[in-house]
């Protein structure tokens, strides 16, 4: 069966369901503010197209004018404002574009940092404990491949990186390890820029990887209706002072991070970290 058409976008041939609900935070005359699931693309993009965001919303509110002021990946659940008023577009895409908008995303990874970056550089911010820090360096990606990396360049990309004071979603987890040794931790994470996968990059460098990537460190492919791992990252939360009101609005995902069996035992044959950190 051919979904729906598009002028910007070709007929889309047996496209598989995404089997998760995507909330609505808030909404007014010009913005709707969705809780995006994990597996659910922004915007159409190769195979799909009305499973996504943005279709399902123009679908849901009957207003095809309705656009993302942003975009997270599909991987990653969380936070993303739509704008419904096609004179608004601009006030709250350039918000985005000057990075006038605190983003909070929250991650599962492993307790502690296993290797030392090879590029890049990562500098505490209250030494000598190593969290929170600033992780630092240019990444880069090829046209045509999944995977983005880090090169020796001038930095283009930052990230602050803290421990969560809420560790409830690994505590289980970590009660299943071996005795005496936390295995997750569930980190805070501040992007000061906006590059092609840059959290994922940013924490597989400190040999943190993020519970359930399929990418980093090592890319492994799923079938497209596989939705059995998700990736462990949430855009939390948003913060910025609306253009037209004034008003400083604030979201915040309810889409908990979850660990499995199957997580806790990949956890476990990590290599012990380093008695030097």
């Amino acid at each position: 069966m051919l979904n729906q058409r598009s002028p910007h976008h070709r007929w889309v041939v047996d496209e598989p369901d995404i089997p998760f609900e995507m909330g609505i935070l808030y909404e007014d005359e010009r913005i709707i503010v969705v809780d995006k699931p994990h597996f659910l693309p922004t915007t159409p993009r190769g195979m799909w197209f009305r499973s996504t965001a943005l279709m399902r919303l123009r679908e849901r509110c009957d207003n095809p004018d309705i656009t993302p002021a942003h975009r997270l990946d599909r991987s990653t659940a969380g936070i993303v404002v739509f704008v419904k008023e096609p004179s608004a577009r601009g006030a709250y895409q350039m918000l985005f574009q000057r990075r006038e908008v605190r983003k909070t995303y929250e991650c599962i990874a492993p307790a502690a940092i296993l290797r030392t970056a090879p590029r890049g550089v990562s500098r505490s911010l209250c030494p000598p404990a190593v969290f929170p820090l600033m992780r630092i360096s240019h990444i880069s990606k090829d046209r045509g491949t999944i995977q983005a990396y880090e090169i020796a360049a001038a930095p283009n990309s930052s990230t602050l990186i803290a421990v969560a004071g809420d560790q409830g979603a690994v505590a289980s987890a970590n009660a299943k390890a071996r005795a005496g040794r936390a295995l997750l931790r569930v980190y805070e994470l501040h992007p000061r820029s906006g590059k092609t996968h840059q959290l994922r990059v940013h924490m597989n460098a400190l040999g943190l990887p993020i519970l359930g990537d399929d990418l980093y460190p090592t890319l492994n492919m799923r079938a497209t209706d596989d939705f059995s791992q998700a990736l462990q990252l949430v855009a939390r939360s948003l913060e910025f002072r609306d253009p037209y009101s004034g008003q400083f609005r604030r979201f915040t995902s309810r889409i908990p991070l979850e660990t499995s069996d199957a997580a806790v035992q990949s956890y476990t044959r990590l290599p012990a970290p380093s008695r030097k950190r």
